[in-house]
């Protein structure tokens, strides 16, 4: 009798903690969702531009308001997926005044419910499993010209889906998290010294000393091939001088936990992703705007950190 109720006590136990794990899945099953726009596989958020940022809980309406979602990059014309498998229902109008990418869907599944807005999909109701293409990205472009066009997805209640969106994959060695060559001739990153202009380091005086320099000037010569220093999404033109110089050009790259701005450079485009390593413009005619400097690249954190860690290449090792 014994052992038979220890057999039956072990069924019960069983069958209740089943029925929970039913109700509530584990969070490791579906610890990530799937990539959600294609041409980005890790599912990167839109840093800052000039419309505002894009991480959960960035100022709305002059900081009166706080951002309820997440901005995924996503290209105008996009394929968008799935994030997980669930209920479709929709359509759902964010703006409420009918302008080229007032559309949208959402999708409940057991753990999780979200909004993707600011695309058109396939279908509004029926069952989509994870992966499976949803629809596409809508023009964003033509409503807000020049931001980093994105999805807006929001969860249901409100929380932060930012963890659920980063893929599941082990960090990066150290060795990677170094920033690649930035400029060819220049395979370790050399910061410029000091000129007649100035100096080239974090923390450099600027208007003669009332100022400081929060960005880092690589060394690049005139006309030089220039890199990209990280993976990321492309967003432009940036004018640092606003005169139209010759050298009043740059771009910006966005990444998870980077966003850095390269001035003095004419990149070969303005949007996009683009791969660490792979060719991003080139180097613009600085001598004619100031002869006799040591030419260089501006990079800029767009929080104003430095970036100097970052470009160090290999030192000490």
């Amino acid at each position: 009798m014994p052992a038979l109720s220890l057999v039956t006590l072990v069924s019960l136990v069983s069958a209740v903690f089943t029925k929970q794990l039913d109700a509530h899945p584990p969070q490791q099953q579906h610890q990530h969702w799937a990539q959600i726009c294609r041409g980005n596989p890790g599912n990167l958020i839109r840093g800052c531009d000039r419309y505002g940022c894009g991480n959960f809980g960035a100022d709305r309406h002059s900081g009166k308001e706080k951002h309820a979602g997440v901005d995924v990059i996503c290209a105008d014309g996009a394929t968008v997926y799935a994030p997980f498998s669930g209920q479709l229902s929709g359509p759902i109008r964010f703006f409420h005044n009918g302008n080229a990418i007032d559309d949208g869907v959402q999708i409940r599944g057991k753990s999780y419910c979200v909004k993707l807005v600011c695309i058109h999909p396939f279908r509004y109701h029926g069952q989509i499993h994870r992966g499976q293409r949803l629809g596409k990205m809508l023009p964003m472009q033509k409503v807000y010209p020049g931001i980093i066009s994105h999805i807006h997805v929001e969860n249901c209640d409100g929380s932060d889906p930012t963890h659920l969106l980063r893929p599941a994959v082990p960090p990066l060695p150290q060795q990677d998290r170094r920033w690649a060559a930035v400029c060819a001739g220049n395979p370790t990153n050399e910061i410029r010294g000091c000129d007649k202009y100035g100096c080239g380091y974090y923390g450099a005086p600027r208007r003669n000393g009332k100022g400081k320099h929060r960005a880092v000037d690589v060394v690049c010569a005139d006309g030089a091939t220039v890199y990209a220093p990280f993976t990321g999404q492309l967003s432009g033109p940036l004018k640092f001088f606003h005169n139209g110089n010759a050298i009043d050009d740059g771009v910006q790259i966005n990444a998870p936990g980077l966003c850095v701005k390269l001035l003095c450079i004419h990149p070969i485009r303005y949007s996009g992703e683009i791969s660490k390593g792979q060719v991003l413009g080139r180097m613009l005619p600085m001598q004619r705007v100031f002869p006799g400097i040591t030419s260089h690249i501006h990079i800029e954190n767009c929080d104003h950190s430095d970036p100097t860690s970052n470009l160090e290449r290999g030192k000490g090792q």
